[in-house]
């Protein structure tokens, strides 16, 4: 296609895009009761092969031309990582100092407890031929192990801030668990490339370039940040020149950890976290946010869609396999996050709040597997199970949540009733 024609076809996308995202989220969320997000999930893969593409697939193949994927996937990239940025500056670091502790402690036991059930379903899995040839069985061992222990650290924080949890002790152990799961998570991902074929030098680059960036943010990041803090403080407002500085900062942050082979959304996420707070954070927030929420974030949720195919579980043999697998991430990561939270000093209803939510996978999960099917680690099989693993534990996330923890919490007024306006903003606008 000529830059004439992907201009036409990307326009024409967006308008689709961004027209089905909020119709779909508003159905979920008045119908079914689920986030916004969800909604959002769900359209991604609507309009992807699995039903657009099968009810009329000249028509998807049309308006959804090969050539287009690279602007869609450079959007999605950029929408996913602002948007984790945005939630960083509304994470309330001094909640994760006082559940430190606790937030390691889920963090590993979410971790542990699915690669338990990996190693006991990782060879069997691959006895099944639902791995690419020349995959031995501790490399599927460490894919499986990272499939079930990912956590949809995206849909997690906006989930917290649709329940109104942004600026409370759970929300922020939740957000923090869930970064250092999915984060140990692209580092084994990095360890199973360099083992396919990469070599050594992948996994040391992705696991001690982001410990560095981590340390560095974590420690010089706000000094160096708070004469921009103190700029905008004198000034009274962000100005164009100060808001592109603060875009550079996001893009140099998300190009790094891409570049270690992590992922754009911690460079932003981190960021976010250590910008300092006061008008500075509330006005980039303000400017930032529609634009991000509503027209970045669904291009996202549609290029994961457009590479998922749910009609390839189309056996009883892939059935019992499916079911194998959903059970096990459940019962895993549910119970290991519940357990850990508890042993940590959280109530139980605290506790059965954090397993429901991490047992969330989502797109981040998508994103994993995605790269396995591309660099032939795992089969269309086994990819489209993995899927399906991927909507189950994301759709049951939010129901389960509010029955463990979220009625209860209501009726003693610690959560307030959601409101239309509400479902479009970031964590950010609630901790603010």
């Amino acid at each position: 296609m000529t830059p004439a024609q992907l201009s036409v076809a990307f326009f024409l996308q967006m308008a689709v895009i961004i027209a089905v995202c909020r119709a779909v989220g508003w159905a979920v969320k008045k119908w079914l009761g689920q986030p916004q997000v969800v909604g959002e999930m769900i359209a991604g893969v609507i309009l992807g092969p699995s039903l657009f593409g099968l009810l009329a697939p000249d028509i998807q193949a049309a308006l959804f031309p090969k050539d287009t994927k690279a602007v869609l996937f450079v959007g999605a990239q950029l929408g996913v990582g602002l948007y984790m940025f945005l939630v960083g500056l509304g994470f309330k670091t001094e909640h994760f100092r006082q559940n430190a502790k606790s937030a390691f402690a889920v963090s590993l036991a979410g971790m542990a407890a699915p690669f338990l059930v990996a190693v006991a379903i990782g060879p069997w899995l691959l006895s099944q031929g639902l791995f690419g040839e020349g995959i031995n069985a501790t490399q599927a061992i460490l894919f499986t192990g990272a499939c079930i222990a990912i956590t949809a650290f995206p849909m997690l924080a906006r989930i917290i801030h649709e329940r109104g949890l942004s600026g409370t002790p759970l929300g922020a152990l939740s957000l923090s668990a869930g970064a250092i799961d999915d984060a140990g998570a692209w580092c084994v991902l990095a360890v199973v490339l360099a083992t396919f074929g990469d070599g050594a030098p992948v996994a040391l680059k992705a696991i001690l370039g982001a410990g560095a960036f981590v340390a560095f943010m974590l420690t010089l990041g706000p000094k160096l940040l708070a004469p921009l803090a103190r700029k905008v403080e004198q000034e009274g407002k962000v100005t164009a020149s100060t808001l592109g500085v603060v875009l550079i900062l996001f893009m140099l942050c998300a190009f790094l950890m891409d570049w270690v082979g992590i992922h754009a959304v911690f460079g932003g996420f981190i960021l976010g976290c250590v910008m300092p707070r006061g008008k500075l954070s509330e006005e980039v927030r303000k400017q930032l946010e529609p634009f991000a929420v509503v027209v970045l974030l669904p291009m996202f949720f549609t290029f994961s869609g457009l590479n998922t195919q749910l009609s390839m579980v189309n056996s009883v043999s892939l059935l019992g396999v499916t079911a194998v697998i959903l059970i096990g991430s459940i019962a895993a990561k549910g119970l290991a996050c519940w357990g850990a939270a508890r042993l940590t000093g959280q109530d139980n209803a605290t506790a059965m709040g954090i397993g429901a939510l991490m047992n969330a996978r989502g797109l981040m999960e998508l994103i994993i597997i995605n790269i396995g099917l591309q660099r032939g680690i795992i089969g269309p099989g086994l990819f489209s199970i993995l899927v399906l693993m991927a909507i189950v534990t994301t759709l049951m996330a939010s129901p389960l949540f509010e029955l463990v923890y979220g009625k209860k919490a209501r009726e003693r007024g610690e959560l307030g009733a959601l409101t239309d306006d509400e479902d479009d903003a970031v964590p950010a606008k609630a901790a603010t």
